[in-house]
């Protein structure tokens, strides 16, 4: 069934305007006709859609980790569930290949002012959290506490391979797409008549990719272990990305238009993936490396999750009631999914540490949920203060919400 936009999923972006990577004007520049990112005036509009991609990307980032800490090695569903939800890296690269483009689309801008606020929002925090997850390691360990030199020397790896904690390496592919991203809006604009044959041809090399990093391991012996730390690891999902973001509107309004048959499409695909596992785990594998997230079938999975997610926020979008306590909820979670990302791995490490009382206290496998829903309620409130406190930027990639209260009411 057809679903067209409501006029209450329409809100309009100050100051932006609307053209195309090259600067060509793109979309509805009249009046009277509102599209999937236009209103009837013409104007951009905030893509609620991506809002509720970016929230069900980040709750299931959680859930990897959550589910990796606490999982038995023989408990199958759970292991099961750990291999579908391994797309989370290849959805996040593609959702900020989407933003990256479509924003530029909006309201192109120098190099030189698009690179250092970019970089201040994701760099800053890269280099706080950092600097806060080697710390408390080097303070915890028996061994290094008190060497400093053992304390830079760890700190500064860990800045260039990504490896400060499992998860940073996100933030280091994401400032490699930035520096990308000129080269990004080029490929897009000079292939703007084949974009079928550059998204077939990126989907071949990434199955590639993944097949030599999944089946043959002694292939990349080069990389030393740091493949996932290297854009080209996730080329078919940035490329995709950038082109969704170059077709928006007809993109948003197929998903709308065949809502249905994404939606089936979605579950087919997972239970392919499962299928896959299955069959992994009868060959030999462990149930852990039968869901590992570099391997083939992840590309027909994470691909489908990302339109599927964007299909139930387009379903969200259309149906947003402006001031709503949901719709107030949605803009809340979205605000503040960058700085939970950056802090939940410090709650499983304080929830699990050692001989964990939380592990002592619930049994499996209801461990893995009660510690799901802990994680997210402290995160979220150490999140919370971090948005009020003047470290707001190195801590949550936000600009201080006491900041902008003062200054809104100064004004």
């Amino acid at each position: 069934m057809s679903a067209r936009p409501t006029p209450a999923a329409v809100a309009v972006t100050p100051g932006a305007s609307p053209s195309s990577p090259d600067g060509s004007a793109t979309g509805t520049s009249g009046t009277g006709v509102q599209t999937p990112t236009r209103t009837a005036a013409g104007r951009p509009r905030h893509l609620y859609e991506v809002d509720v991609l970016r929230i069900l990307t980040f709750a299931c980032v959680i859930g990897v980790h959550t589910t990796s800490h606490t999982v038995a090695d023989d408990d199958v569903p759970l292991n099961a569930l750990l291999g579908l939800l391994h797309f989370t890296r290849l959805v996040f690269f593609s959702l900020t290949a989407f933003v990256l483009v479509y924003s530029w689309s909006l309201r192109p801008r120098p190099l030189a002012q698009f690179w250092p606020r970019r970089f201040l929002l994701v760099g800053v925090p890269y280099l706080a959290w950092s600097f806060v997850y080697v710390g408390a390691a080097w303070l915890l360990s028996g061994t290094t506490r008190g060497d400093v030199p053992a304390l830079v020397t760890t700190y500064a790896e860990g800045i260039v391979t990504g490896t400060s904690w499992y998860h940073l390496y996100f933030l280091l592919v994401t400032m490699q797409v930035y520096l990308l991203l000129p080269v990004i809006v080029w490929l897009v604009r000079v292939t703007r008549r084949h974009h079928v044959t550059l998204l077939v041809l990126a989907f071949l090399v990434q199955v590639a990719v993944f097949a030599c990093y999944k089946y043959l391991p002694d292939s990349i012996d080069w990389l030393h272990g740091y493949q996932k730390q290297f854009f080209f690891s996730y080329v078919f999902f940035i490329v995709a990305g950038a082109v969704a973001a170059d077709h928006a509107d007809p993109f948003l309004r197929f998903v709308r238009e065949h809502r249905r048959a994404v939606l089936w499409a979605f579950a087919g695909t997972g239970a392919l993936t499962l299928g896959v596992w299955w069959v992994q785990v009868g060959l030999g594998q462990s149930l852990y490396a039968a869901g590992t997230p570099l391997q083939p079938v992840q590309v027909l999975w994470s691909a489908a999750v990302f339109v599927g997610f964007l299909t139930i926020g387009a379903a969200w979008a259309d149906r947003r009631r402006a001031g709503s306590v949901v719709a107030r909820i949605v803009d809340y979670a979205s605000d503040r999914s960058f700085g939970i990302f950056l802090s939940h791995p410090f709650m499983i490490w304080i929830l699990l540490y050692g001989d964990s009382w939380l592990e002592g206290v619930v049994p499996e496998p209801w461990l893995t949920l009660v510690t799901y829903v802990l994680v997210l309620v402290l995160s979220v409130a150490v999140t919370e203060v971090f948005r009020w406190s003047p470290l707001s930027v190195p801590l949550t990639g936000r600009p201080s919400r006491a900041r902008w209260r003062s200054g809104g009411a100064s004004a």
